[in-house]
């Protein structure tokens, strides 16, 4: 196994620019697009089912391809993933915006989600190789974050503009110039290494369809055929990864305790956010009574602070080491959650969206320093491979855990949501005091 060179060095704050569009861009499409679902119905009078396949296409690729993705993202370098991702990505788009019915529109949602499956763990790989230091790379990290965390808290907002005066299409068709644009900058950025290596196709077939087959299934409800198809395919992955001469996950990877934290702990933080904003989104609708919009509006201190807890999260860490927001960062949401217990039918708006500003602070403090943390603890050619496996992981808690929380109802998901954070702390101890330096 040989690494080649990389063709030039330069400016990592371009990088890192790069980076933070292609996840503002990921993150943006994907909220502004929820609120549009209702016109999208209206003028192609679809089914329910038939909106809700506009959502799971896209998540079903996305899925399915992370961790293939991310050994991709190694092997050809990550910005040259980055940047086939990004325009596979913008091409689907424009191909969302000027879709005549609803079957083409879920044939383009397929393709973005295959798209933002490589552009993901790619530009998490862009930043690890582009900051080599420690602290800097955490840093660095951090702002990436809060690329994502911008669009989450502006994206039900855009996509309302957006579909209040130009219409729905307009939400995937701004996707054109934000994407011409990350290529623009990337185009002026180093070429990432390669990771010369075999190709693994047993692993890369077991891992999707593993991966795909448990994805479906639980969006139809913990359909118990998927479900089985998911457990054969994943057992069938390990064996294939046991043996294969260079396999796309290595299983050595998990002998590192910091990466087996890091990824249960991804998980778990994961589940607890979208199996809440699942059921409080159900529960603001139903009970409350509350318009799409508004539930947005109750929901944009949460997401909002998630942004500004990012940046606290690299300085907090800088300080006092990562375990320390990664600890303390599941305590505030889980405490954040109990207080939830009581609101009822009665409880003022104002103060939902309140007791909801330390989850999103919570989540904010934990996901940077935990990324820094996996980042740091395996070599730079391999980034993309860690990436895809640390967002697998996320991806699966958070459509798991909308499953499960979906059938279990709102109190006893938030006590479910308590239990799992209050594991994450103690899982955290288990951490590293400070950043593995290269």
């Amino acid at each position: 196994m040989t690494l080649a060179a990389p063709q030039r060095t330069a400016g990592p704050k371009l990088v890192l620019a790069t980076a933070f569009l292609g996840i503002f861009l990921l993150n943006l499409d994907s909220m502004a697009m929820t609120v549009a679902l209702p016109r999208i119905g209206r003028e192609f009078g679809g089914s329910t089912a038939a909106l809700q396949w506009i959502v799971d296409a896209y998540l079903l690729m996305f899925a399915a391809l992370l961790l293939s993705a991310g050994a991709l993202s190694d092997r050809v370098g990550a910005s040259r993933a980055f940047g086939a991702g990004t325009a596979v990505f913008t091409f689907a788009s424009v191909a969302c915006g000027l879709a005549p019915g609803l079957a083409e529109l879920i044939g383009a949602r397929l393709l973005q989600g295959a798209a933002a499956a490589v552009m993901l763990p790619s530009s998490l790989a862009l930043v690890r190789q582009a900051f080599p230091d420690a602290a800097d790379r955490a840093r660095a990290i951090a702002l990436w974050t809060v690329g994502g965390a911008l669009a989450i808290a502006c994206g039900p907002v855009v996509g309302g503009v957006l579909t209040g005066t130009l219409g729905w299409r307009a939400i995937f068709l701004i996707n054109l110039p934000v994407g011409v644009v990350t290529l623009f900058v990337l185009a002026r950025t180093p070429r990432s290494p390669r990771l010369v290596r075999p190709l693994d196709p047993l692993g890369q077939v077991t891992a999707v369809v593993a991966l795909a087959a448990l994805t479906f299934g639980v969006i139809h409800g913990a359909d118990p055929v998927m479900l089985g198809v998911a457990a054969v395919a994943a057992f069938a992955f390990v064996l294939v990864e046991a043996r294969v001469a260079a396999p796309m996950v290595p299983l050595g990877l998990f002998r590192s305790r910091t990466v087996t934290v890091s990824v249960v702990i991804g998980f778990v933080v994961n589940a607890a956010f979208y199996g809440l904003v699942f059921v409080l989104s159900l529960y603001f609708h139903d009970v409350l009574g509350l318009s799409a919009m508004a539930a947005g509006l109750v929901f944009l201190p949460m997401t909002a602070v998630i942004a500004a807890a990012n940046l606290v999260s690299a300085r907090v860490a800088a300080r006092f080491g990562p375990r320390v927001p990664i600890a303390v960062g599941p305590v505030v949401c889980a405490a954040a959650l109990v207080g939830l217990l009581w609101v009822d039918e009665t409880t003022a708006r104002p103060v939902i969206a309140a007791l909801l500003v330390p989850i999103g602070f919570g989540l904010g403090l934990v996901v940077p320093s935990l990324t820094a943390v996996l980042m740091g603890e395996v070599a730079a050619d391999r980034a993309g491979m860690a990436a895809g496996v640390l967002n697998s992981f996320r991806q699966t808690g958070g459509a798991l855990a909308v499953a499960v929380f979906g059938v279990v109802g709102l109190r006893a998901g938030l006590g479910v949501a308590v239990v799992l954070l209050v594991g994450a702390t103690a899982a955290a101890l288990l951490l590293p005091r400070r950043f593995t330096t290269d």
